[in-house]
């Protein structure tokens, strides 16, 4: 009986994306990294260390190597092919300035099916493109593939409570504040709380 109502309450699930999907905004594009970004991602992630560092799991002894990123490169590509998580890394359209830049990374993490069709969103940005407005429009693409392309009913996420930019941007994006967690996630090497935040697919999008 138990397997049954699950199988009641489980939304129907599309088809995997293609790994080469694009989302474009008006200012950005995202797509899946592969290793020709490497050089690019290195750069800015090294030139955002000091920036990113407080708000990122601890670095290992060789984040920017490419054998670092090409073990990250395969392990998205896994996910994505296995329905597990959808990782973009962020581009300047080439009207902007800096046409084609590299800019940040944002992912759906943890995707689950069944009965909850729900995941984490995550992100990046590298230090002189924060605060431009370019993860407010990266996210909301993302927010949009989540919902109607893969399905999902659901899309959680959580930031530190002294985390101005990333409190504002999730609330731009319509999440709620829905809790506290206590030593939540592993943080530069140390425990930290977090505010919890949720969205729920809009009635528009539903099938």
């Amino acid at each position: 009986m138990l397997t049954r109502i699950s199988t009641l309450l489980t939304v129907p699930r599309t088809s995997v994306p293609a790994p080469g999907t694009h989302l474009l905004g008006s200012r950005v594009v995202l797509r899946a990294g592969d290793m020709e970004d490497w050089r690019n991602w290195r750069a800015i992630r090294e030139m955002s260390r000091d920036f990113l560092v407080p708000w990122e799991p601890l670095w290992p002894g060789n984040p920017l190597s490419s054998a670092f990123y090409s073990g990250l490169v395969r392990r998205q590509g896994r996910e994505w092919r296995q329905d597990k998580g959808y990782s973009f890394l962020i581009f300047l359209k080439k009207e902007q300035e800096e046409a084609g830049a590299l800019i940040g990374g944002i992912a759906l993490n943890d995707v689950q099916r069944g009965i909850a069709h729900k995941a984490s969103l995550g992100y990046w940005i590298g230090q002189p493109y924060a605060g431009r407005g370019y993860m407010t429009e990266a996210a909301g693409l993302v927010c949009g593939f989540a919902f109607n392309d893969l399905r999902l009913h659901r899309l959680e996420a959580s930031c530190l409570p002294h985390n101005e930019p990333s409190k504002k941007l999730l609330a731009r994006l319509g999440f709620a504040e829905e809790g506290f967690a206590r030593e939540y996630l592993r943080i530069n090497g140390k425990w930290e709380d977090h505010i919890l935040w949720g969205k729920v697919r809009p009635e528009k999008s539903s099938a």
